[in-house]
């Protein structure tokens, strides 16, 4: 079998590339070791950039996102008692963020991939990829006791922190940057009316909270848990009696509790590989990359690379230049730092790292300066919304 790209991954990242490929009428399959009901019923972020949602439109994904996306024009920031409201569209020329889970991202992109008729083989086993460092790289699979090899030109890496595609790179030829936080987000998903209609970051004594939303009748909440907790000491009212300590009075009076859907712990982790070429392997989203949760930017910085691969792929096959392919990792990794260093930064400023009662006062400082001043107030809103491709 041969194909000009094998996309290894059909999270949304990897079906969003396939996509873009297949209206470009470049061919290409997708390969992924997870089967087709596990990897639609994901549940993950749901806070959409603008240049998110003009991707899945430029790519032909966009009309159930029009009906159902709620747009959120503010962000909520609280601290103490204090609730501040900084506006996204009046610090960013009328930019704002789109709240419409991933499982629906992916599940309007699957739509799309069928409709297009590209393979994609999903419970696809044993995955490996050969001779990325040659001008004829393949990649093999097996599936119902068979082997099957496809050659290809190009191969996308767009399978995760815990994939193949990055762990078949020498480590000499990668260098990984990581840092380590000390604590987890404790999540619950349920059928009930979010409390805030845009999103709210928390700082209390206690740690941190976000309050998020899928839907108008359907919440996202977490709080900030240690790492070695486990969610069977978490009932869904300790959670709930939790998550109100750490609010302002007047939004946990207006919580609606209920029972839950979906409840996880989640580690969080800065994370970036570097280069994000190696021969003819290409990485991209959390195979490269990973954030941590706050700031919500994990899906759209996968989104931003493939926004910069599929360009550099097509002017790869219109030109044979691969100069193209080299100037893609060059400038992913501009808005990759980018990111990472807002989602650090909101990360330290939301918080407890520790009982250091002066660090304390000083994120408090912090946030009284950027809900008070203009100049802070547009610095978090231009890079919640998303910085430019």
């Amino acid at each position: 079998m041969r194909q000009q790209v094998v996309i290894i991954g059909a999270g949304p990242a990897g079906l969003l590339l396939g996509c873009l490929l297949d209206n470009a009428g470049i061919d290409n399959i997708i390969l992924e070791r997870q089967t087709k009901d596990y990897v639609l019923a994901r549940i993950r972020a749901g806070i959409l950039e603008q240049t998110t949602v003009d991707m899945l439109h430029y790519a032909g994904a966009g009309a159930r996102l029009a009906q159902e996306g709620i747009a959120h024009h503010g962000v909520n920031i609280a601290f103490g008692q204090e609730l501040e409201n900084i506006a996204l569209g009046a610090s960013t020329g009328g930019k704002v963020v789109t709240a419409y889970g991933q499982t629906e991202v992916t599940k309007d992109l699957y739509d799309l991939r069928m409709k297009n008729g590209s393979p994609t083989i999903y419970s696809a086993e044993n995955v490996s990829i050969s001779d990325f460092d040659t001008s004829n790289p393949t990649v093999s699979y097996e599936q119902d006791g068979s082997t099957v090899t496809i050659s290809c030109d190009l191969i996308a890496g767009c399978d995760g922190y815990h994939g193949v595609s990055r762990a078949s790179i020498p480590k000499s030829a990668i260098t990984a940057f990581e840092k380590i936080y000390p604590f987890g987000w404790l999540g619950v998903l349920s059928d009930t009316p979010p409390v805030a209609n845009e999103v709210v970051y928390a700082n209390a004594p206690r740690g941190f909270a976000l309050c998020s939303m899928r839907s108008m009748t359907r919440s996202r909440y977490y709080i900030q848990c240690d790492l070695d907790d486990k969610v069977e000491n978490w009932s869904d009212d300790a959670f709930w009696d939790e998550l109100k300590r750490r609010l302002p009075s007047q939004l946990a009076d207006e919580i609606i509790t209920g029972p839950s859907l979906e409840k996880s712990i989640a580690p969080l982790r800065s994370f970036v590989a570097e280069p994000l070429r190696f021969g003819r392997l290409l990485l991209a989203g959390d195979a490269a990359h990973v954030v941590p949760p706050t700031g919500a930017k994990g899906l759209n910085l996968a989104f931003s690379d493939i926004h910069y691969l599929y360009h550099a792929m097509k002017s790869y096959f219109a030109d044979h230049d691969d100069s193209a392919l080299d100037h893609y990792s060059y400038q992913a990794l501009q808005r990759v730092w980018k990111t990472e260093r807002f989602s650090w930064y909101l990360t330290n400023l939301t918080h407890r790292f520790n009982d250091d009662p002066f660090e304390q006062r000083m994120k408090e400082a912090e946030l009284a300066y950027i809900t008070s001043s203009e100049a802070g107030r547009q610095t978090l809103a231009e890079n919640y919304v998303g910085l430019p491709l």
